[in-house]
């Protein structure tokens, strides 16, 4: 419903023995009811047609069609309210997502999408619209967010150069290789200790590219390397986080690719302490229902990624995602986590840009 005062909008009055359609329109401090009959009219024992809706209002009949004007920016809000009041309950039961309970959105950006500006100008610009996190940043930089008393939501993934002379840890070389292991978890252990003392709570990690490895191989090795892992994150009450990211347009090959690949490494897993980064431009792109995939997989899900399909710039009507119907749906879930801007902004104003994602996803 539009609530701007400027368009009608049709209901049926809450009578329904009274067969009738309708509309309402709001103008200024007048308030102008017009009925339609169909079948039989409200009269009372003068002749009067009774409006329905307030029975105090009346006037003498004047054939099919009545109208009556109620003056006063008073009586015009009484009316106004109680009606509005009706069709936001008949939204809400209609509804399922709209009608449930609502939580804030925690509000988080990803910082090398704004390599140029620095990172304490972009907490100082962001924080006048709502952000509270910065992140896919290095332990140490949780000094210049705590100036600002905002958080890191996803520490950045260690890399280290393995014996071979190859940098592992990165999005196409991860846990999917078990040569690796030893290297990544010295690696990670470290990573996850130092988020610790500085205060965040999750770190990111990559599958690797699938590189002619079958996807239940690979699986397997990721679940094995991973949860070496796991008892440090209990101990501490970290989460690693798994992205799923798209083998279609940006990472070709890379294996955790797909929603269900990722529950079944959390299934195998079995600790809270693993889940996925669900990065909702990514999965549009491999799978889309993106708001039934996420509902169903919640309880595996730490974190969400935003960013527009195609082009993964600017969140708006510029791309064919809807994001506040998926915000609505993600908080209907009961999740508290945070909403990280993912896009790389087009326009000159990268701050304009960001405000607005931010502003589109608070819902």
């Amino acid at each position: 419903m539009n609530r701007a005062g400027c368009e009608k909008r049709y209901f049926d009055p809450p009578y329904p023995t009274r067969q009738r359609t309708g509309w309402w329109e709001r103008k200024f401090g007048t308030v102008t009811l017009i009925w339609n009959y169909r079948t039989e009219r409200n009269l009372n024992s003068t002749n009067r047609i009774v409006n329905p809706v307030n029975p105090g209002m009346s006037k003498k009949n004047e054939g099919p069609q009545s109208q009556w004007t109620l003056p006063g920016a008073a009586a015009a809000k009484a009316f106004v309210s109680s009606l509005e009041t009706r069709l936001q309950s008949e939204e809400s039961s209609a509804n399922p997502v709209i009608g449930s309970s609502r939580r804030s959105v925690n509000h988080s950006v990803c910082k090398w999408c704004y390599d140029e500006i620095e990172l304490e100008d972009l907490c100082v610009a962001g924080m006048k619209f709502g952000l509270q996190s910065v992140e896919l940043l290095n332990p140490s930089d949780m000094v210049v967010l705590k100036k600002h008393d905002m958080t890191c939501a996803m520490i950045t993934f260690p890399t280290v150069v393995a014996g071979d002379g190859r940098q592992v840890g990165v999005i196409e070389l991860g846990w999917n290789r078990p040569q690796y292991h030893d290297v990544l978890v010295e690696a990670y252990e470290r990573q996850i200790s130092d988020a610790y003392h500085a205060g965040a709570k999750n770190v990111i990690c990559f599958s690797g590219n699938r590189d002619g490895m079958s996807d239940e191989e690979g699986m397997h090795h990721c679940a094995a390397g991973l949860k070496r892992l796991i008892p440090l994150c209990e101990k501490l009450g970290m989460t690693l986080s798994m992205e799923l990211l798209n083998s279609k347009v940006d990472h070709k090959d890379y294996m955790c690719d797909h929603t269900q690949w990722g529950v079944e490494l959390c299934n195998l897993i079995e600790s809270d302490q693993f889940k996925l980064l669900f990065d909702i431009y990514h999965m549009q792109i491999m799978e889309g229902d993106v708001i039934a995939t996420i509902q169903a997989n919640i309880e595996h899900i730490s974190h969400f990624h935003t960013g527009g399909v195609p082009g993964r710039h600017e969140i708006d009507e510029s791309q064919e995602l809807y994001y506040p119907a998926i915000i609505r749906a993600i908080q209907a879930t009961g999740y508290q986590g945070f909403i990280g801007q993912e896009f790389m902004p087009r326009r000159e104003d990268k701050i304009g840009s960001l405000k607005q994602g931010v502003t589109i996803c608070t819902v």
